[in-house]
């Protein structure tokens, strides 16, 4: 990375990833590892998917990256009196010394990934250490912020990647050689996947791999929210603090390259028979008499000819595409690469929402996101609203977008694996 000329950035020349103490789960005082974890809290579908893991365990993660109570700030303390009740019952206990934490995923034969969970310093934007893709909503942060002043604690990594080479020969040895040894725990979650996790404290291994990634930036691939709150809460306490680092895990997608789907939108208020008629004139709408899987075929065949969305919510697939050329050149702004102009996410925010359903996109009162397609499909034939079903973009689209500089419409991607949440926290008074 080039940091000729910036004074900030020579100072610190890429990522700083340092030791941290890990506080985890006890096996002997839960139930099983498998039942105490979660998904990002972002990616539970609520409000099934909450009290399914809700009664996995009385001490399921999702008690505090989900707390359920009457007001903001009651849900904030719920969840700060559950970890210290935790932390005294002894459920929760902290690691002797500070580490760096190998971590795997794997889905049988078909996905392996690897990386290293530790304490990033968090970066100002300008300095172009961590490259954002996608905007984030305020009210999310701020939500985010509350919950991380009340509990001391960063309760899930986020996700980034970084371009492995010849300069972090080191790191890959040492993720490949750790993942060898027998593991500090392992556990399967009901969604298949096998995690693992190893601790490696030698200073001079876990100074090795510092050295090397000081070298390299990194995408957000998962956690734009969890990072700008880390930017907001290390803005309010003076440095040198713990609020100087957060949680992240960090993957090579040279050696691991992440899967990219598509994160969808339910539309509460609008019915497809609303939505298809105000359609009309705009963009061509066609209705599909196939299932789930082949009406996403469709879908993957017409977005390579231009910017195509599914709706469902009425029992059966409406595939929209080819819009009126004019209604673009009219919503889209004009100031962003053409390959930003060109997102679905973009044409769906800038023309769709914004111009043609009158949708705002920033209020959980009118808009869902859900990462979960058939989840999607299913609330909105239950509620009576609209799914709109999207087409993942090209990781290489977001890594060039990122590079120049240019964000995406929020929630526009979904990198994945995504980490467990419930397998290694970071207590900030450790």
């Amino acid at each position: 990375m080039n940091t000729a000329g910036h004074p900030e950035a020579t100072a610190h020349r890429g990522l700083e990833l340092t030791p941290f103490r890990g506080l985890r789960y006890d096996p002997d005082r839960v139930g099983s590892l498998a039942a105490v974890t979660s998904p990002p809290y972002d990616v539970v579908v609520r409000p099934d998917g909450l009290l399914h893991l809700e009664s996995a365990d009385p001490h399921n993660i999702v008690r505090l990256i989900l707390p359920q109570a009457a007001t903001p700030e009651a849900r904030h303390q719920q969840a700060a009196q559950t970890l210290r009740r935790w932390l005294a019952e002894g459920v929760l206990t902290t690691d002797p010394e500070p580490g760096l934490y190998v971590y795997e995923q794997r889905d049988g034969d078909v996905l392996l990934q690897r990386g290293i969970i530790g304490a990033l310093r968090v970066s100002d934007p300008a300095e172009r250490v961590v490259l954002p893709h996608e905007d984030v909503m305020p009210h999310v942060v701020a939500d985010r912020a509350a919950l991380m002043r009340a509990t001391w604690t960063n309760l899930e990594p986020l996700l980034l990647t970084y371009r492995g080479d010849d300069t972090t020969s080191a790191t890959t040895a040492l993720v490949e050689r750790t993942a060898e040894q027998p593991p500090l725990l392992a556990t399967t979650t009901e969604d298949g996947y096998r995690h693992r996790l190893w601790s490696v404290t030698d200073p001079d291994t876990v100074a090795r791999v510092g050295t090397e990634l000081a070298r390299h930036q990194a995408l957000i691939a998962d956690g734009h929210h969890r990072w700008a709150t880390y930017r907001t809460l290390r803005a309010e306490h003076p440095s040198p603090s713990a609020w100087d680092h957060g949680l992240v895990l960090l993957v090579d997608t040279v050696r691991y390259p992440l899967r990219v789907r598509a994160i969808h939108r339910l539309l509460h208020d609008l019915s497809v028979t609303d939505a298809v008629a105000a359609l009309d004139g705009h963009f061509h709408v066609r209705r599909l008499e196939t299932p789930l899987a082949e009406s996403l075929d469709t879908l993957a065949r017409a977005t390579d000819a231009g910017n195509a969305f599914l709706l469902a919510g009425d029992g059966a697939f409406h595939l929209v595409d080819r819009p009126e050329p004019g209604l673009l050149a009219r919503t889209v702004p004009t100031d962003r690469p053409e390959a930003w102009r060109t997102l679905d996410a973009t044409v769906l925010h800038t023309t769709l929402l914004a111009h043609v359903w009158h949708i705002p996109d920033d209020s959980a009162a009118h808009i869902s996101y859900i990462h979960d397609t058939a989840a999607t499909v299913e609330k909105a034939e239950r509620d009576g609203g609209t799914a709109v079903l999207m087409h993942p973009v090209r990781e290489e689209v977001v890594r060039d977008l990122a590079r120049q500089g240019v964000t995406m419409p929020r929630k526009s991607t979904s990198f994945g694996p995504k980490p467990a949440s419930g397998l290694v926290l970071r207590a900030l008074d450790a």
